[in-house]
């Protein structure tokens, strides 16, 4: 049985490379198909396509093909799980940067 924080081991794992962050923003206007993702980038399809892989394996992409044609779509229930994680560590900053604001305000009172 997978862990939620192997899960996320892989959806930050894929987020940590550029062009992997560049296909998602790309997808999110809609799907696309693998050539056209290797449009903006100085590498080859195939190449493009290994990154489609381990956007996959993180369940951040999923592919579907008709003919010789793959065609990616952005899967976002992974994307959800991330930022929920992320959520909980903004909200404690959130509320610590808030109880050090208000105690050095009350130190300046005093």
């Amino acid at each position: 049985m997978e862990s939620n924080q192997d899960q996320l081991d892989r959806v930050f794992g894929a987020l940590s490379d550029r062009t992997r962050r560049s296909i998602i923003l790309r997808l999110a206007e809609g799907p696309a198909r693998v050539g056209e993702l290797a449009e903006p980038f100085d590498m080859t399809p195939a190449a493009v396509g290994k990154h489609v892989r381990i956007l996959e394996a993180a369940g951040l992409v999923k592919r579907h093909i008709e003919g010789r044609v793959h065609i990616c779509e952005l899967e976002g229930d992974e994307l959800e799980t991330a930022e929920a994680w992320l959520g909980y560590y903004r909200d404690y900053w959130s509320d610590s940067l808030r109880s050090l604001a208000d105690y050095v305000e009350n130190m300046n009172d005093s």
